[in-house]
């Protein structure tokens, strides 16, 4: 996932709008709500940890905490109070050194970043105002586009909730004990009476959205999309499946390899997903400072697209592409809509799906049956990133909003779709049209995946 995401235009279409986005108080109430969740949980990945652990750099390929922090109140001071609120520029001296795509992750450190008390400060004193803003701002349909349906308030929460799944990453690669605690997400109820596979019948349906008020350029616009018959995993492929793979020789056999992932395997001599080991002829792993057996019924988790096309090779099947995993996720064929999630056009719930932190770790396979789609696959939404094999491509139609930076500088063959959110992603910043991409070796970011096959 990138740095600096930033959104879309909305327009409508025959998609159903999300619940309130005519009416804007409703809005205003929605867009407050979810600034006021990114905050929150801002604080409790930057309050955890002393301030030295804030100026560290974890890993190069991660950004010192303390820099996400001073970030997100320097996206929302542009965004919010300059663009929305036609505010003077508080901080402009620093928009420079928060600028993801003048400095890379690896030379942050050296910046002279605000110090954490003044990062602290500074992000409060940004979000007083943009509430005031919020609280004047017209948020009507005719409104300019970035105030319409709220825009730019719902892009400034994704923002930071981006950063915030970026943040939990970097508490991951610490190597200092646990920060952070959480409950066990719920166990399944009916995992052992699930089909191994759902058949998803050939027919067009509609991708993307043109009506989500608060989808990024990305997602749009709506589209009609013919896929053939294919069959998908019904859950994301487990930890213990994958252990097969790599007992069965996965990462000494190049022949289920892509070239560049094989050079991959070789160069850092990979054995397991990141943040595993073997001790006691027993696979462990690490997870945000706790080591613990590897559960066999778990999602796979830190693994790359190179990884999870060679273990779909491997079981003689393939990765699915985009578009058969959107029809998988949201078309509905007893009414031919396409919806806002796989159970339907309501928000999501801890019944629906593990998001927003609530839980450390994936739920294991076949949990959450009320947020099962239509096609019968599950755990779509939430747990783990899954990644296809698409390349990150513009829909037809693509125009590029607010910023060519957004979205359109990545487009192309260098980076991999992942889809469907984690349990590192917050509602806001998920839904079933919602394009993550990254580059196939990416293994730190909270990916896994499931398998399709021709019908």
């Amino acid at each position: 996932m990138t740095d600096d995401r930033a959104p879309s235009a909305p327009a409508a279409d025959g998609f159903p709008p999300a619940p309130g986005s005519h009416d804007p108080e409703a809005l205003r109430r929605r867009a407050l709500d979810a600034l006021l969740t990114a905050r929150a949980r801002t604080a409790t990945l930057t309050d955890s940890v002393e301030d030295g652990e804030l100026t560290a750099q974890h890993s190069p390929l991660m950004s010192p905490l303390v820099w996400d922090l001073a970030h997100i109140g320097n996206q929302e001071e542009q965004w919010l109070l300059r663009a929305v609120g036609g505010r003077q520029a508080l901080r402009p001296e620093i928009d420079g050194l928060y600028d993801a795509f003048e400095h890379p992750r690896s030379a942050r450190p050296s910046l002279p970043l605000l110090a954490p008390a003044e990062a602290r400060t500074y992000a409060s004193d940004v979000r007083g105002r943009a509430l005031d803003i919020l609280e004047a701002a017209p948020l009507h349909e005719g409104g300019r586009p970035l105030e319409r349906a709220g825009f730019a308030f719902g892009m400034i929460a994704q923002h930071e909730q981006q950063h915030d799944e970026t943040m939990l990453i970097t508490h991951q690669l610490r190597s200092r004990p646990a920060a952070l605690t959480a409950p066990a997400p719920p166990d399944p109820t009916d995992a052992g009476s699930l089909p191994g596979e759902v058949l998803v019948p050939a027919g067009p349906f509609t991708m993307g959205t043109s009506a989500e008020p608060w989808a990024l350029d990305n997602e749009r616009p709506a589209h009609r999309r013919e896929v053939a018959a294919f069959h998908l995993d019904t859950s994301p492929v487990t930890c213990g499946a994958y252990q097969r793979f790599m007992a069965d020789g996965g990462y000494t056999d190049p022949r289920w390899w892509a070239p560049e992932g094989w050079d991959m395997v070789r160069e850092h001599g990979l054995t397991a997903p990141l943040f595993w080991h073997r001790d006691a002829g027993q696979w462990l792993r690490r997870r945000f400072g706790v080591t613990e057996p590897v559960p066999e019924d778990e999602p796979v988790l830190h693994v790359s697209w190179y990884e999870a096309d060679a273990y779909a090779r491997w079981a003689g099947r393939r990765l699915p592409t985009e578009s058969e995993w959107e029809k998988a996720a949201r078309h509905d064929p007893a009414t031919g809509r396409s919806l806002r999630y796989p159970w339907g056009d309501t928000d999501p719930t801890p019944e629906h799906a593990n998001l927003g932190q609530r839980h450390l770790r994936p739920a294991r396979a076949g949990a959450y049956p009320a947020g099962r789609a239509p096609s019968g696959a599950g755990q779509l939404i939430g747990d783990v990133w899954e990644w296809t094999s698409s390349d990150f491509l513009p829909y037809p139609g693509f125009v590029a909003f607010p910023y060519r930076e957004y979205s359109d500088v990545f487009f192309g063959p260098g980076h991999k779709v992942l889809r469907g959110g984690s349990f590192a992603v917050d509602q806001v910043a998920c839904r079933g049209t919602f394009r993550n991409w990254d580059l196939p070796v990416r293994r730190q970011i909270f990916s896994g995946f499931r398998t399709a096959r021709d019908a």
